[in-house]
């Protein structure tokens, strides 16, 4: 959750990877590990703050170059540190106004998100029914994390488990992450397919020996699955 809102769109990325039918294909997959915001969750920073703080704030908020610094502060709080630790230095470079702002974006971080992806309930369905194990690795705060289940109560239970960063202070893309995750489940990342909608952390993954999929929309995460001998269906 740490780049300015942009929509995401049906083909925006290319979907299948560029190492199918690489040595590594034969191998079979055993397990899906997704991302969470902009992949199982539609996260719209935009959406908390629209209609409570003047347009355009917000535009400049949500811009893409950060120029407010909301996507760079909530990062460090991604990889572990607290909101009231964070605030003071926020205010010291931003001013009293922005700092408020950015407190109550994290106080009422329930409204950013929106849905759940379209598509993707059914995906990690299918997955658990086909036996593969399904998991979840995201950068995101220990402080907003719990809003996540807690207003999707539905993708707890279609998660295996999940590893959270600012819970374990690493983060994406470096490859302690990976490798905690790994060990912590008992994956073979030879074996492992990670989902994710930024080509850093994707990247990440492949370095760890996982194979990678840059997230676009559901029905393409199917294809490429398939591609790999993943037995669920191309189309929900």
């Amino acid at each position: 959750m740490t780049s300015a809102d942009e929509p995401m769109t049906a083909g925006n990325a290319a979907m299948v990877p560029e190492d199918v039918g690489a040595a590594d294909s034969g191998t079979s997959v055993h397990d899906v590990v997704f991302d969470f915001c902009g992949v199982l969750l539609d996260w719209r920073c935009r959406a908390c703050l629209q209609g409570r703080f003047p347009d355009r704030l917000v535009d400049d908020i949500c811009a893409d170059d950060d120029r407010c610094g909301f996507f760079a502060y909530e990062a460090y709080m991604d990889q572990g540190r607290s909101l009231a630790s964070l605030l003071p230095e926020y205010r010291a470079r931003y001013g009293e106004r922005l700092a408020e702002v950015f407190r109550y974006y994290i106080l009422h971080y329930e409204d950013s998100l929106t849905r759940i992806v379209p598509g993707m309930a059914a995906l990690l369905r299918d997955l658990k029914e086909a036996g593969l194990g399904v998991w979840g690795l995201t950068n995101w705060s220990r402080e907003t994390f719990p809003v996540a289940f807690r207003k999707f109560p539905g993708l707890r239970t279609l998660l295996d488990g999940t590893v959270v960063s600012g819970v374990e202070r690493r983060y994406k893309p470096n490859p302690d992450v990976y490798r905690l995750m790994l060990s912590r489940f008992g994956l073979d990342p030879s074996r492992c397919v990670f989902v994710d909608d930024t080509p850093r952390n994707v990247e990440g993954a492949r370095r760890v020996g996982m194979r990678g999929i840059v997230f676009s929309d559901a029905a393409a995460t199917r294809r490429a699955l398939v591609a790999w001998g993943v037995p669920v269906a191309t189309a929900a």
